[in-house]
């Protein structure tokens, strides 16, 4: 299989993950302008096992080092493989929460509310799990990111018309939608990582390589989809009367969110892969980062905040920089 030995190609990957994982949410504006949530996130569902087997059966199985993803299968133990499938299913229901905060709230407020709420529940998660570097500036990090939080709520609010009362109400649940996907994502990570080997170059017995382990975590994420959608639709999204059906959706629409879950695939593999070379701090501050990256998009791609009050885009930079600043933090503290 394919595995790096290089520091700087480790951040180079890390790099890669935070521009992708910052990006798959503009297939989701693109399709959901003419169709349903649902059929974007079905598709985006099948981008992400498309993308796993892709590179399973690619990187995953060709060459000396490492095992091959069959091999993998094979000597891998039972817990493991269910942990992985966990992974997976976890993060499906704080993932289609998130994107629904996105499709009522925009991407400039539904990500960082609910990536930061999701990356400050990651931080205890993983600090219980492996106690490693400075508690207080942790603490400081990742009171910044719930500031940032704030600030990204306060935006959003500003934005919206005064006296009108159905757009608050609706923007309040984009965002409580947001914070309910950020609650239940924050385990994901800790969760997948549980079932992955520690050194590509010797694998323990048992584990599962980064290449296995996300076909798992993809199948997983597939497995749990269709009840998970019902759910959703049954209890969240209530007014898709007289909206196309996912038989009736243009080809390019579903070409457009299987492109969304294969950027969002590639960038959990190179995250995978480069955090072994970049170490934990590193790697995890700038897949982090992804969430700048999306403010950006629906900033300058989708003028989400064109005709918003000045006070509104004041409060959007303020959350940028303070999110930046615990982001930068939180890197300190695991150095």
């Amino acid at each position: 299989m394919f595995t790096i030995n290089e520091p700087t190609v480790g951040i180079g990957l890390c790099l890669a993950t935070m521009f992708l994982w910052g990006s798959w949410a503009n297939a989701q504006k693109f399709v959901t302008q003419t169709s349903p949530l649902y059929v974007f996130y079905r598709d985006y569902v099948y981008g992400i096992l498309l993308a796993s087997l892709i590179i399973a059966f690619t990187l995953g199985s060709f060459g000396d080092q490492g095992r091959s993803v069959m091999a993998d299968v094979k000597q891998a133990e039972l817990n493991y493989i269910l942990i992985a499938l966990a992974g997976g299913v976890v993060f499906n229901i704080g993932n289609m929460l998130l994107t629904v905060g996105m499709s009522i709230a925009g991407i400039s407020i539904a990500m960082p509310v609910g990536t930061g709420l999701s990356l400050a529940i990651g931080l205890v998660v993983n600090y219980l799990a492996k106690p490693e570097g400075s508690i207080p500036l942790l603490a400081i990090g990742g009171g910044a990111i719930l500031i940032a939080m704030v600030f990204s709520s306060l935006a959003y609010q500003s934005k919206q018309k005064e006296g009108d009362q159905d757009a608050d109400k609706n923007s309040n649940r984009g965002i409580w939608i947001a914070l309910a996907g950020g609650l239940v994502a924050g385990f994901f990570f800790r969760l997948t990582s549980e079932s992955l080997v520690t050194d590509l170059d010797k694998p323990e017995s048992g584990l599962l390589t980064p290449y296995t382990g996300l076909v798992l975590f993809a199948l997983g994420v597939l497995l749990s989809n269709l009840p998970v959608e019902y759910l959703v639709r049954r209890f969240v999204l209530t007014d898709e009367d007289n909206q196309a059906t996912y038989a009736d959706t243009p080809l390019n629409l579903h070409l457009a969110g299987m492109g969304g879950g294969l950027i969002w695939g590639v960038g959990m593999i190179a995250l995978l892969l480069g955090s072994k070379q970049a170490g934990d701090a590193v790697s995890f501050g700038l897949s982090q980062g992804a969430t700048i990256v999306s403010v950006l998009w629906g900033l300058f791609a989708w003028h989400e905040f064109k005709d918003a009050p000045p006070k509104a885009n004041r409060y959007l930079w303020l959350m940028g920089i303070i999110y930046a600043l615990g982001l930068v933090l939180i890197v300190l503290a695991r150095s």
